[in-house]
């Protein structure tokens, strides 16, 4: 006879996990179409600083309020570093090359974070060697981005620019990510990420000054349009999104978790699609297919080893597990 006792309680687990879950796939995979509506009428890194500035105090103070101990000096200094690879090289680089590719196309090249992850930690002194599985799974996803870019794809080439600049985000976001690993970062997981927020938020507008953007910048010129999706990246896509994220690494298996990275770009496409009119072709569906192919081998054969805990030190926050958007 059926263990329907087991069923069910297990049924029950997933419904209770549903609503964060679903936060995780629809939040997370709409603010790649909320940054391309933010950007419209607001430069990108004055844009994107002012959003994890604003996000970042919130957490930050959130996190205190809740006994959240002071950090160190060690653990700001380890914080702007993360936060200069994942904010300002990975979020701003997206930012800013969503002005030239459209939003589906950008979380696809984005997707491809765990592809440079698996390559950095291979290439790193003492490096770990990869497996079959997620060697097929490099394989498919370069494959993918390969046919993603080729000319004629999704309805004409894309912009050579802003591609090479999605790339290059990816690669300070995964780099970032595994050095994260190893850095002196206070053990609340909120408290990480506010402060990564700070400065990333804090070096995005000092990108900003540089680039120019102030003089060219009429607050006039903004958008309601624009300013609604400022907010909703702050609200949603930092603060309830996040705070989604962190509650399911408490309370659901690793590897159901893991599924936003290639439930997002998904999202993110069909989206793209239905509200900014962004062209869906068989390329692009095609493109899409592998790369979320291999990024799903790579994470299924990464989570079958039933690996001990990292010890502390090389402990990640919860943002640098997550996509660039």
């Amino acid at each position: 006879m059926p263990d329907t006792g087991a069923r069910s309680a297990a049924a029950g687990g997933l419904l209770r996990l549903a609503p964060a879950l679903g936060a995780v796939y629809v939040i997370w995979g709409s603010t790649y179409l909320a940054i391309r509506f933010a950007i419209a009428t607001i430069p990108p890194f004055l844009m994107a600083g002012v959003r994890f500035l604003i996000a970042g105090t919130l957490l930050y103070a959130w996190a205190r309020a809740r006994g959240a101990a002071r950090p160190t000096r060690r653990n700001w200094l380890a914080a702007a570093l993360v936060g200069a690879c994942l904010l300002l090289g990975g979020n701003g680089g997206v930012t800013w090359a969503e002005q030239r590719v459209d939003s589906g196309l950008t979380a696809l090249l984005v997707t491809t974070v765990p592809l440079w992850m698996v390559l950095f930690d291979w290439l790193r002194p003492g490096g770990r060697r990869p497996g079959w599985r997620v060697g097929l799974g490099l394989l498919l996803g370069f494959a993918g981005v390969a046919l993603l870019v080729r000319p004629g794809t999704g309805g004409g080439a894309v912009d050579p620019v802003g591609a090479a600049v999605l790339i290059a985000a990816s690669l300070s976001w995964a780099w970032g990510s595994l050095a994260s690993r190893r850095l002196p970062l206070p053990d609340s997981p909120i408290l990480t990420t506010g402060m990564e927020m700070l400065a990333g938020g804090g070096l995005l507008l000092l990108a900003s000054l540089a680039a120019g953007e102030p003089g060219r910048f009429a607050l006039a010129a903004v958008t309601t349009k624009s300013l609604l999706a400022l907010g909703y990246l702050i609200a949603f896509g930092a603060l309830i999104g996040f705070s989604a994220y962190v509650w399911l690494l408490r309370e659901a298996p690793p590897a159901l978790v893991a599924t936003y990275a290639y439930v997002n770009p998904v999202v993110a496409v069909l989206l793209g699609w239905a509200f900014a009119g962004e062209p869906l072709t068989g390329g692009t569906l095609a493109a899409a297919a592998v790369i979320v192919t291999g990024v799903a081998v790579i994470t299924s054969a990464q989570r079958r080893p039933a690996a001990a805990e990292p010890e502390p030190a090389e402990r990640a926050s919860p943002m640098d597990e997550r996509a660039a958007a």
